[in-house]
């Protein structure tokens, strides 16, 4: 930054001349000034006691003989000396005995007497002295005088002044006359260095007059001009170089760009085979996240079953009745049942994947096999008024795996079933097409759009559907697929949206067998499931699978004074709580329709439900599932299969902040 004041250096040497020269002025003159007047007081000092005792000397008679007139007259003799301007006289008793002023006005004395000593007072010298006769105290002498240090210091400040302007004067006119001696050579050199900036001459030399340190810089200044002469001159050979180095460089980035394109075109082949591989492999790793989720759910839901009937069979403090612990046993063997089922889905497809599955090809009877899975699936079709139409009986026969051939019919059958509308039908039939048997299965279902049909083999794929109340693994397809390829067979489907799908596998003809030679297999068993519907209760529970309500509502029943209401699905479950205004509502997170997160939501949005605690009873019991609940706003999230006591824990916990929220909440009206 460029100083707003520059001073040459011709005026910088005579200031520090002049600013030297002064400081030292002024200090010798403080010196001897204040020296000088340090002996000016001492002796106005010492002239002041002089007197003071020779007054006392010529006044003790006086105070010895009471004598006041005497002592007057001996203070009288002060008016010889101008400087005192008043004295005084005091006895023993510190009592006035005479005294002195030089003008009227000036009259003013204290009114006792002091020690010994002197002091000032403003522009005065005060002095107090004992008088004393052979170690007697007489009296006190006082006296006032004019002290003239003032006047001196001013007197001594006008000639400090005119002795520093003369100095001063003197040091200008000396310095102005020795300063060219330094100025001159350091001025020179200057002239140069401009001269070698605005010409770019570096051949011109500084001329060296003297041997001290301006000779020096002159020397130094020299030897840095031929330096810089010497690179200027490198760097002129530098940049011919370069320019020669950069007209290759040009040149080599030619050859260099048509191999860079060319290696650009590789690469961008390389990476979109890597994207797509890619991609792949996360749509890999996200079916297994999906399918770990959805298998930790639908393996949690018979357990929740299981565990908890088992907790109030095996509880000593709930009293149950024969009648309950048969009912809780059929809820205990059937979610057995369909854990066991999907367990061996399970491992079926593990064993497929790895290669271990151990086939036995023999012909097998279409007929008897339809027999058999006919009488597995009625059952289940009457549930839900679905009817079933199977052909006449036929000799039919494949070349297939009984045993895995039965698998996969009941699997087709049980899909057909469970993705139909209620009331609707399952068609099924058999061609014989030269050497291989088409079996058909036909639903009257929502049907697939051809999005979800491509999808539909893929592993952990629930045929395209959402997670919903559909209970399975996601994987019965695949295993069926694999099934149906093992055994030399393709799998297929064709289905219209609104009007329902078709389900056909292709095997292998064979010969007729002989019926007698094959068994039946084993039936499943059908428990019925009894939904008991309670008046209006405490506690409202959103739950679309009747084994799970009846293991909460059972667990309600042994606790006096509280109610259950359920609703099989989220929207009733909504037009529940507002009608009624349960003091907890707990809630599954898979339910038809809407999901219990979307139902949460709108709970919290209405006013006349926003306070009502809300607990989530779900098989989702991941790590992040659990922290996404919570930061969802329930107030608990249980997984299932459900532990007792801490489900008791989570329903006080929740009827306790419910009866707080409850009284503020009462006034609104829905």
């Amino acid at each position: 930054m460029t100083p707003r004041f520059s001073l040459s250096l011709r005026a910088k040497l005579l200031a520090v001349i002049v600013a030297t020269t002064l400081v030292a002025l002024a200090v010798a003159l403080c010196a001897m000034i204040a020296y000088d007047l340090r002996l000016f007081q001492s002796k106005s000092v010492a002239e002041l006691e002089t007197q003071a005792e020779l007054l006392g000397k010529t006044t003790a008679p006086a105070l010895q003989f009471d004598d006041p007139k005497v002592a007057q007259e001996n203070l009288q003799l002060l008016r010889f000396r101008p400087e005192i301007q008043a004295a005084a006289i005091y006895d023993a008793r510190g009592a006035m005995f005479a005294k002195y002023t030089a003008s009227p006005g000036r009259d003013r004395f204290p009114k006792l007497p002091e020690a010994n000593g002197a002091r000032t007072e403003g522009r005065a010298l005060v002095l107090f002295q004992r008088i004393e006769d052979q170690g007697q105290i007489l009296g006190t002498v006082y006296l006032r005088a004019d002290f003239e240090l003032y006047g001196r210091i001013l007197s001594y400040a006008g000639i400090a002044a005119l002795v520093a302007i003369v100095a001063m004067l003197a040091a200008l006119l000396t310095s102005a006359r020795m300063q060219n001696v330094i100025t001159r050579p350091i001025l020179a050199i200057a002239d140069i260095a401009r001269h070698v900036v605005t010409t770019r001459d570096y051949s011109v030399r500084a001329l060296k007059t003297t041997a001290d340190e301006v000779g020096a810089l002159a020397e130094a200044f020299n030897d840095m001009l031929d330096e810089i002469q010497k690179r200027e001159l490198d760097l002129e050979r530098e940049v011919a170089e370069r320019r020669r180095s950069e007209q290759e460089i040009a040149r080599l980035n030619a050859e260099l760009e048509d191999r860079v394109r060319e290696r650009t075109a590789q690469l961008e082949a390389s990476n979109r085979e890597l994207a797509q591989a890619r991609k792949e492999a996360e749509r890999a790793n996200e079916a297994k996240s999906e399918f770990l989720s959805s298998m930790s759910h639908e393996l949690r839901t018979p357990l929740n079953a299981i565990l908890g009937f088992g907790q109030i069979l095996a509880s000593e403090t709930l009293q149950q009745t024969a009648a309950q612990k048969k009912e809780f046993l059929n809820h205990i063997l059937k979610a057995g049942r369909h854990l066991l089922a999907l367990i061996n889905e399970i491992l079926d497809l593990a064993r497929i994947e790895s290669g271990t599955v151990s086939l036995s090809l023999e012909p097998a009877s279409i007929g008897e096999l339809m027999l058999e899975c006919r009488q597995l699936t009625e059952p289940m079709a009457g549930q839900r008024g679905i009817r079933m139409v199977f052909p006449p009986e036929s000799q039919i026969c494949v070349i297939a795996d009984r045993t895995r051939l039965k698998q996969v019919l009941l699997n087709l059958l049980s899909n057909a079933i469970k993705y139909n509308r209620e009331g609707g039908a399952v068609v099924v039939g058999y061609e014989s097409v030269d050497s291989r048997v088409r079996v058909s299965v036909q639903d009257t279902g929502p049907g697939l759009r051809p999005e979800q049909v491509q999808a539909l083999f893929q592993p952990f794929n629930r045929l395209g559907q959402e997670s919903g109340p559909v209970e399975g693994t996601g994987i019965g397809l695949v295993v069926t697929k694999k099934l149906v390829e093992l055994m030399g067979g393709t799998i297929g489907v064709a289905s219209t949206v609104g009007a329902g799908s078709v389900f056909f596998i292709e095997l292998k003809s064979a010969e007729p067998v002989s019926a007698a030679d094959r068994g039946l297999g084993e039936e499943l068993e059908s428990v019925s499931e009894d939904t008991n519907e309670a008046a209006i209760p405490a506690l409202l529970y959103v739950e679309d699978n009747p084994a799970n309500l009846t293991l909460v509502e059972e667990i309600i029943r042994f606790r006096s004074g509280l109610r259950l209401l359920s609703a099989p699905d989220a929207r009733l479950g909504i037009e529940l709580a507002r009608a009624h205004r349960p003091r907890v509502i707990l809630m599954d997170l898979h339910l038809p329709g809407m999901s219990g997160d979307d139902a949460l939501k709108i709970l919290r949005d209405d006013r006349r439900t926003a306070h009502i605690p809300v607990i989530a009873i779900t098989a989702h019991a991941m790590p992040r599932d659990v922290a996404k609940g919570l930061a969802a706003g329930y107030f608990r999230y249980l997984t299932k299969p459900l532990l007792l006591d801490a489900f008791t824990e989570a329903i006080d916990s929740a009827l306790t902040v419910a009866s707080g929220s409850q009284a503020r909440n009462d006034p609104i009206e829905p």
